[in-house]
């Protein structure tokens, strides 16, 4: 049987070569924009996904897409061959990993054939996509007013074949979904967002969830956790205007679980041993991290760890003893910040452009006939516009205060856009969801990334923004 360092090594093994391959093949595809975006969303998932799952997911991505590129394919089977080597002890009935063992029989017809059609059809039930889309914008992300995750879940499960996806679901797109047999909507808005009692028809939204439920289709929605991803509906809003140096309005911390730094003081060695060893007995035989430097009078200041659910029973502890009673102190320490993870985007233009440039890349971007326009205050449309403030949907508590040139959003209140302006800010809005609608095409491609080839995903043709310009 294999030691655990052994097995540690090569399951450490595997991961670099995974990421070798991920290198190698970037290098190859650096001139591709759409290659560098699904990049991107692969090395977030690295550091998340392991497991044949994964292995497979990276395999199908080098052959789907870059089917024409032979070097990818070589790199792919020379690490194959090494990884084929390692897996065989590595995920050896023996060994802890087991349950993560590799199909590797699938492998080889995936790796060995440039055609597109070569690409594996293998099914996938409804929580392997799920978890591809936790993986994509983690819901730890959303807002803690948002209802986001799986709303509707079908009683029967079946191997997920067509997949839709709508900024809102209403009855037109639940149709649409219907006809085309769709196994799961995803649906950007939450149509189920506040607390119900009961299923009656008479309420659209919970017949929306009727329907669902009668025709086996599970329904998720990702909302503000797309929002707030790197990569998601925020950074897609903002670059419509044009490349820069991209910053977050409204940083997103760590979902880990909150900690607390107790700090207290003990007279000896000896006592220190015994209060750690009666913290450990409180907390099931968990010994808490700490740290403990002693004084020039002999006693030792300790800092202790804690969590929400080991805090309590520790400080009722401590409070036991006479010398830390007296000496302690609770600290909450704040959660890591996400780099590029939050609410809103504050882009610094590389190239500052005019108003008028901005409101056409804008039509463009979001393939509008029309928007609104502020212009602020000693504002003209040939006025420079260097930086660029954006939130999708309604944006206007994100924007409050933000210096920038130009806001961009769905929708403001009046009085919103009226302080804006005084301020020298123009404003573009384009009504709530046609701020978020174009994201479901960068969506789907991400998507198309992980997922294999007998799953279809489709963007619905029956979404529409409700307003329109009569």
């Amino acid at each position: 049987m294999l030691n655990n360092t052994t097995i540690r090594h090569v399951y450490v093994k595997r991961r670099t070569l995974i990421l070798t391959l991920l290198s190698l093949v970037q290098k190859r595809s650096r001139k591709s924009r759409e290659s560098q975006m699904q990049f991107v969303v692969f090395h977030q998932s690295v550091l998340m996904l392991t497991g044949h799952n994964f292995f497979r997911r990276v395999l199908s991505f080098t052959c789907r897409r870059s089917c024409q590129e032979s070097i990818a394919q070589t790199l792919a089977c020379s690490l194959f061959s090494t990884y084929s080597k390692l897996s065989a002890v590595a995920f050896s009935s023996t060994s802890p990993f087991h349950s993560t063992r590799l199909h590797l029989r699938h492998c080889p017809p995936l790796l060995c054939s440039r055609s597109h059609s070569s690409c594996p059809t293998s099914q996938m039930d409804l929580k392997e996509v799920l978890d591809i889309l936790e993986q994509l914008a983690p819901l730890s992300l959303a807002e803690s007013w948002d209802n986001v995750g799986l709303l509707v879940e079908p009683i029967k499960g079946r191997p997920i074949s067509t997949l839709l996806l709508t900024n809102d679901l209403t009855d037109s797109v639940m149709s649409e979904a219907e006809a085309m047999n769709c196994d799961l909507i995803i649906s950007y808005h939450p149509p189920l967002f506040r607390p119900i009692k009961r299923l009656i028809s008479k309420d659209w939204k919970q017949r929306l969830a009727i329907r669902a439920i009668a025709a086996g289709i599970a329904v998720y929605s990702p909302h503000t956790a797309w929002d707030s991803v790197k990569g998601g509906v925020n950074d897609w809003l903002v670059e419509g205007v044009g490349s820069g140096k991209v910053s977050v309005l409204s940083q997103a911390f760590s979902s880990t679980p909150q900690i607390h730094k107790v700090a207290f003081t003990a007279k000896s060695q000896d006592e220190l041993s015994t209060i750690m060893a009666e913290l450990q007995g409180t907390n099931g035989g968990v010994c808490l991290q700490h740290n403990a430097v002693r004084s020039e009078s002999g006693a030792f200041l300790v800092s202790l760890i804690c969590t929400n659910s080991t805090l309590t029973p520790s400080v009722q502890t401590l409070l036991r003893h006479a010398t830390p009673s007296q000496s302690l102190s609770i600290l909450e320490a704040q959660k890591p910040p996400l780099p590029g993870h939050g609410q809103g985007r504050l882009s610094v233009l590389d190239e500052p452009v005019t108003v008028a440039t901005a409101v056409q890349r804008m039509k463009s971007h979001l393939g509008l006939n029309h928007l609104r326009l502020a212009l602020g205050d000693q504002h003209t449309l040939e006025s420079t516009v260097s930086t660029v403030a954006a939130c999708a949907g309604s944006g206007g508590s994100i924007l409050n205060g933000v210096k920038a040139d130009l806001y961009i959003t769905g929708e403001m209140s009046h009085h919103e856009v009226l302080d804006a302006v005084a301020t020298g800010c123009s404003v573009i809005l384009s009504d709530h969801s046609n701020s978020e609608r174009g994201f479901l095409s960068v969506i789907k491609e991400k998507l198309n990334v992980f997922l294999p080839k007998s799953v279809t995903v489709a963007i619905s043709k029956a979404d529409r923004d409700p307003l329109e310009v009569v």
